[in-house]
């Protein structure tokens, strides 16, 4: 039994870990101390017996199609509606032909080479994303590695100062020198009997040679002199060359430079180093999903308008591509259209369910995808995926993909912002964001402007159907609002990424509809 003190003290390392980490660890120190809020579903609810009775589907983002698929594997009668003329909502890739045209904005043609791409909305899949690795199997959706960190990759903050501010350094030679230094001060401490106290016998000669391996200092002076890991100013190679070690930088001009910020001694527990992506765009999932579902369930292009129900059944109102109007008549709905935009829509559902749905900010996101005439960061630069860190919000970072290797030509992502400096950029004309990202990458990589061929870019909340990249909760809504959408309004049901502890993450969509399906089946069978 766990007493009062002892769950205070695990209430306040919560508390901590949020202030040090942020949500990340927070949710890594959760899942540690037992709490499980990280993906904890691996298979989706077992159903049978839908017995023909008719749900209509509303969105076809991964929870829509995986509400669809599910239902209609267990006998019900589904109809999906998507606003859109594609299928997959935010699981989306842009490739050559796509077309794109933001609220207020100009249009908008990839014209990226065959076979190349830049996945707008989600990226990258961790391990313990259990439910889109289960689709991903299940539909024979080949995966591979992303590298989502890469210590030979570049970090470039220009808020500091001092020698290292506004210049482009190797993370690992950060990362070998803050911790070379901040391990011989502590070896010596440790050595000179400081902390003594905080050893059992024995226990300090094996901490230091722990603060020897980790920092790599010498042997008997506990001092950090550089290390083979944070690079060569020469080479080592063949015959007569021996290499020429790199030089470490001074503690005070890491300190000063504030490049010291993009280490952790491990990753975020929903930022791994190495996670998943599918082989050919992050749409493969969705295009799983319609390969095992029957063409007369979906609708594309088909905008819902209003939303009414009554004691026995749901009326889904809606305007074609081509402007006609119908209605879909439902025993239930389970409508996975963002809280960003159902909001807009006729809806009757009760007062409290209504001011829940209008009660939920939505992140400004925006992403640029940039096509390179060859790919420099691996020739030039022996860079091979990961990320570019900046100090610059309006440019967060640049992603090197984790495709093609040693081809010729390559897609990275250019920025990925957020909040105010997302709608700054998003702001701008679509050659000014581009001229905006490849004056930045220019920063990095000299080679940047004279390789940039086209670009791609899109801004989440000025997108028709989406108007945000993902729900941002706060601690009061979560409390008030959250649970009042978790449940049924009569016989409508939502569920969406918006309905998890996963918010911007697919997992969390299809996790929230195998939560809401299973309501939804107990219901029937009740």
């Amino acid at each position: 039994m766990t007493s009062s003190l002892d769950s205070l003290s695990r209430r306040a390392f919560i508390e901590r870990l949020g202030g040090v980490g942020g949500t990340g660890l927070v949710m890594a120190g959760m899942s540690a101390l037992g709490f499980g809020i990280e993906s904890r579903a691996a298979t989706p609810p077992s159903l049978s017996g839908g017995g023909g009775k008719k749900i209509v589907v509303l969105g076809s983002g991964v929870a829509g199609l995986t509400s669809a698929y599910e239902l209609s594997k267990a006998g019900y009668d589904v109809t999906l509606l998507e606003a859109r003329d594609r299928i997959g909502g935010r699981s989306y890739t842009a490739r050559k032909g796509t077309k794109l045209t933001e609220l207020g904005g100009e249009a908008q043609t990839c014209a990226f080479d065959e076979g190349h791409y830049i996945n707008p909305g989600p990226w990258r899949i961790p391990y313990h994303h259990r439910g889109y690795l289960h689709y991903a199997k299940t539909f024979e959706v080949p995966m591979e590695l992303f590298n989502n960190d890469n210590d030979h990759s570049y970090v470039y903050f220009a808020k500091g100062s001092g020698p290292l501010a506004g210049k482009a350094i190797r993370k690992q030679e950060i990362a070998a020198d803050t911790r070379g230094y901040a391990t011989e001060m502590l070896a010596k401490q440790v050595n000179q009997g400081a902390l003594d106290q905080d050893f059992s016998k024995g226990d300090k000669e094996l901490f230091l040679s722990y603060l020897r391996s980790e920092g790599y200092l010498t042997g008997k002076d506990f001092k950090y002199i550089g290390s083979e890991g944070r690079g060569w100013a020469v080479d080592r190679g063949a015959g007569l060359n021996p290499g020429v070690p790199s030089t470490p930088y001074a503690l005070s001009d890491i300190l000063q430079s504030d490049t010291w910020a993009t280490l952790k001694s491990v990753s975020d527990f929903d930022q791994q180093r190495t996670m998943f992506q599918p082989v050919g765009g992050m749409d493969q999932l969705p295009a799983g999903f319609v390969r095992h579902l029957k063409p007369t369930i979906i609708h594309k292009s088909h905008v819902v308008e209003k939303i009414s129900q009554d004691a026995d059944k749901v009326q889904v109102h809606y305007v074609d591509g081509k402007g006609h109007r119908g209605v879909v008549t439902a025993d239930y709905c389970i409508c996975t259209i963002p809280l960003s935009v159902l909001r807009g829509i006729d809806i009757q559902v009760s007062d409290p369910f209504k001011k829940a749905v209008s009660g939920v900010s939505y992140a400004p996101v925006g992403k640029i995808g940039i096509q390179m005439k060859r790919r420099f960061w691996e020739e030039d630069h022996a860079i091979y995926g990961g990320h570019v860190y900046f100090d610059n919000p309006d440019i967060g970072s640049i992603a090197l993909p984790s495709t093609g290797w040693l081809g010729n030509k390559g897609v990275l992502l250019g920025y990925y912002q957020f909040g105010a400096n997302a709608a700054k950029i998003s702001a701008k004309r679509l050659a000014e964001r581009q001229a905006f990202a490849v004056a930045e990458g220019q920063k990095v990589f000299p080679q940047y402007a004279e390789n940039a061929e086209s670009a791609f870019s899109i801004a989440w909340h000025r997108v028709q159907y989406n108007l945000g990249g993902w729900a941002e909760w706060n601690t009061d809504n979560r409390r008030d609002s959250y649970p009042i959408l978790n449940e049924p309004d009569g016989r409508i049901y939502l569920a969406g990424e918006h309905l998890s502890y996963l918010t911007g993450w697919q997992e969390g969509g299809i996790e929230s509809a195998w939560q809401q399906i299973g309501k939804l089946h107990k219901r029937v069978h009740a």
